[in-house]
């Protein structure tokens, strides 16, 4: 069975990982609108890849300890389809007067960002209950 350290090193990667998943969501819904990039094409939407993770930790009772965690595996670009707005006016109009978008689809990115807000929560929840349960453990000691 995982040491209580263990279990605080696996919840403390899933508080890295949905930092992560915040920040890209972010970072999406800010480029929404970015119709030219450094290489000329517009803002494709990028997505967090997620891998397990073997965590351990010391414990001195049952010597290491692991448990399983997660990572960042990698952050892709969805090379989806570009939204096409028509829009004459603008300067990254084509021809016909269509406007190349970013394939983001801002209320997914809110809902996203949101999982991952209640994740990180979740994951601080779990490692105050085991910082109160070691807590007890050693007033019991006493």
């Amino acid at each position: 069975m995982p040491s209580l350290s263990a279990a605080i090193s696996a919840a403390a990667s899933a508080l890295a990982v949905e930092r992560t998943r915040i920040e890209v969501a972010v970072s999406n819904i800010a480029n929404a609108e970015s119709t030219r990039g450094p290489d000329g094409q517009p803002y494709r939407r990028r997505d967090v890849v997620l891998a397990p993770d073997q965590v351990s930790a010391f414990d001195a009772a049952l010597g290491q300890a692991g448990a399983t965690g997660v990572k960042v595996a990698a952050i892709v670009q969805d090379h989806g389809a570009f939204r096409r707005r028509y829009e004459p006016s603008h300067p990254d109009a084509d021809a016909d007067g269509f406007v190349s978008l970013p394939n983001v689809d801002t209320p997914q990115e809110m809902v996203d960002m949101l999982g991952a807000a209640r994740a990180y929560q979740a994951n601080l929840a779990a490692i105050g209950l085991i910082r109160d349960m070691l807590a007890k453990a050693l007033e019991l000691g006493r």
